[in-house]
Order: structure tokens, then sequence, then C-alpha cells
């Protein structure tokens, strides 16, 4: 079993362009194939774009406001910028569960239990990708979404937060396919935290989710 202190945590403090991202994420990814690195769980934030994963349908992208980049990542189009906590995980799950299903879940109930912190009551939603909560009107909407991939039982890509977005660029797509609820965050819920603070809640909360994917 591979603890958190085996893992290596890295917080950019500066916005981290999307092709920079990638080709490291792959460099990455291939030393942990090899042995020759340490896994890896790297907090960021990107610049305003969108990405278009393996199952983006074009007619989902309704506005190139922002550049638009390709991702082997499982999904669809999903919008990153400023104020969103995004996390991409390379683990080796060949040292671990080698259960792709198994590894989603954990990510998601990883990221339930650190906006559990903050007294968020998400969820995940059978049948509909990402984490969900009730607005205060009552409404359900997305706060985080998740997209993978997986090379070799190395994982890439991984999963971002809305802490203090604007909102309204996400109006330039159809958020992951999904255009029958809103997209919500900390800010909008009354929640005004800093990145940082979720970065806490995220280190505090990651025993349970190594936990859940070392689970043969």
């Amino acid at each position: 079993m591979n603890g958190p202190d085996d893992i290596e945590w890295r917080m950019s403090p500066e916005k981290v362009e999307y092709p920079e991202a990638l080709a490291e994420m792959e460099r990455r990814n291939a030393a942990v194939q090899a042995g020759d690195a340490r896994e890896l769980i790297w907090l960021l934030e990107h610049p305003p774009l969108y990405t278009a994963g393996t199952s983006s349908d074009p007619a989902e992208l309704l506005s190139e406001s922002f550049p638009v980049y390709d991702t082997g990542r499982g999904g669809r189009h999903t919008y990153h910028g400023p104020g969103q906590r995004v996390g991409y995980v390379i683990l080796n799950l060949k040292k671990r569960n080698a259960d792709v299903r198994g590894f989603v879940h954990a990510l998601e109930d990883w990221i339930i239990a650190a906006l559990a912190e903050f007294g968020v009551a998400a969820r995940a939603v059978d049948g509909r990708v990402g984490i969900w909560c009730d607005t205060p009107d009552g409404q359900e909407a997305k706060i985080g979404a998740i997209g993978i991939r997986i090379r070799k039982w190395v994982t890439m890509h991984g999963f971002s937060v809305n802490i203090d977005p604007d909102l309204s660029h996400f109006g330039g797509i159809v958020p992951c396919g999904i255009s029958e609820y809103p997209v919500t965050s900390l800010a909008q819920l009354g929640i005004p935290i800093k990145l940082q603070e979720f970065d806490e809640a995220l280190h505090k909360t990651v025993g349970g989710f190594l936990n859940a994917i070392d689970q043969a």
C-alpha cells in the first residue's frame, strides 16, 4: 500500500497553460510506468479555456471565445479557468486496485469529502457525470467535474471544483453534455474560501481516497 507520504503533492502558484500541463502529465505518466518517478497529485489553475474529451460533440461547443484543446481524457466539453481548483492525479493502479470504475468512484468520494469540510452536502448521481449539490433555492447544480485517462494502468487528468470562477464562462459550452442543470460554485453557495483552503481539505481527506483504491 502506498500512502500520502509516498506521493508528490505539487501546487502551482501561477496559472498553467493547458498544453504545458498536458505535456507534463504525459511525461510523468510515462516515468511512473517505468518506475522512474513517484506518483503525483498536482493542484493548479488554468487561464480560461475549454477542453474536449473523447466523447465530445462539436455541437456542444457554443463559443470559441477561449482556446479549445482536444484531450485524451474521457468525457465531453469542460471549462477551466481562474477560481477553479484543478487536480491532476497520476497514480499507478498496478500497485493498487486495477479497477477503473472503482477509481472513479473513489475520486468522486474524495471530492465529496473535501466539500463536506465546508458544510456542502455534495453527491455523485448515477448516470450523470460530475459532483452535484443543491443551491440555496433548492435547485440541483454541478459543482465539480471528473475526467480521467488511464494509460498502462497509470492514471492521468482528474477533477475540477468550482471555488469562485466566473460562472458565465461555462455558457460557451454544454458542460459535460448536460444542459438541464446549472453550474454552481462555493462562492455562489455563500462559502467564500481561498483555493489554498480547499487544498488543505483535499489533503486532509485524501486518506479515504487512497484506502479505497488500495482495496483489492
